[in-house]
């Protein structure tokens, strides 16, 4: 398997918030081409953004203004547009947006898949929804229940989790048993409690499951709300748990890494964590729903 050419984008907020979602949109999009462009050019295969990468945070606020910015999947414009970057460069990406389901006009914070050709592999949705103090996510998302999908990818078998989500265990143990080489974790959180967190929890999660993750952060601040600043901090670790690659704190980066994925199996024959799982006394786990 060898390795993997992996890419991922941190960014502060380009345009302000008392602008419209779709000037925003377009002026996020702009600053992040050339970070696109420069990642197909060196060889990039897999290349992640951050959580809702088109717009602010927003969910400090309960403004259904930001309801404008939900588009579709991937009829809408963001996905529509990496598609015919990603058979230019012949690169998956993984494309965090704000998602409207067309049929339900329910909406989601979603990741978007697009293989190396241009293709359309599926999404996921966020599973996990804080509701608490300056994250009012429940007020703009509902409940992804994607089945932890994988997927299968030219160049790897590709799993996402979303921000929040890393806080739970389950889901990065449900993305590795489907067969998830390399994760990645879209992510918008600010300096206080996370930032512990933040270089704890991936890691623990890639030792646990043998795999690869790549954490991605927003950095700066966001008037009007200042919850805090998005500390940045994107990161490549290893399946040993063990952080290899990090971007600064508060710049816009891309930062590329070659991923060893032999490792992977190297470390899953030396621990043995899959086989020695015990599935059949968990039951306390989910009885409780």
């Amino acid at each position: 398997m060898a390795t993997l050419k992996a890419g991922l984008i941190q960014m502060g907020l380009k345009s302000s918030t008392d602008n419209d979602p779709e000037t925003i949109r377009k002026a996020m999009i702009e600053a992040h081409i050339p970070m696109i462009e420069a990642a197909g050019e060196q060889g990039v295969q897999v290349l992640s953004f951050q959580e809702v990468f088109t717009q602010p945070y927003f969910c400090p606020s309960q403004d259904s203004k930001w309801y404008a910015s939900a588009e579709s999947i991937p009829e809408g414009p963001t996905t529509q547009l990496m598609m015919t970057y990603a058979a230019k460069y012949k690169m998956v990406i993984v494309v965090p947006i704000y998602e409207k389901d067309d049929v339900s006009g329910v909406y989601y914070n979603t990741a978007a898949v697009i293989d190396a050709d241009g293709s359309y592999l599926g999404k996921y949705r966020k599973t996990h929804i804080p509701q608490v103090a300056g994250f009012w996510e429940k007020f703009f998302f509902k409940p992804g229940a994607s089945n932890w999908p994988v997927f299968q990818t030219q160049y790897c078998k590709l799993g996402v989790y979303i921000c929040y989500d890393r806080h739970f265990p389950e889901g990065w143990r449900a993305l590795a048993l489907n067969g998830a080489e390399y994760i990645v974790n879209p992510s918008a959180t600010v300096a206080g409690l996370s930032e512990y967190l933040w270089k704890l929890e991936q890691p623990a999660a890639a030792a646990a499951n043998g795999c690869w993750i790549g954490a991605i952060n927003r950095v700066g601040t966001e008037e009007p709300w200042n919850i805090g600043e998005f500390y940045g901090q994107t990161y490549f670790v290893n399946p040993r748990g063990q952080i290899e690659k990090q971007a600064s704190r508060d710049q816009d980066e891309l930062i590329v890494h070659d991923l060893d994925m032999d490792m992977i199996q190297e470390v899953r024959n030396t621990w043995q964590f899959f086989r020695d799982r015990r599935p059949s006394t968990y039951g306390k786990l989910t009885d409780g729903e």
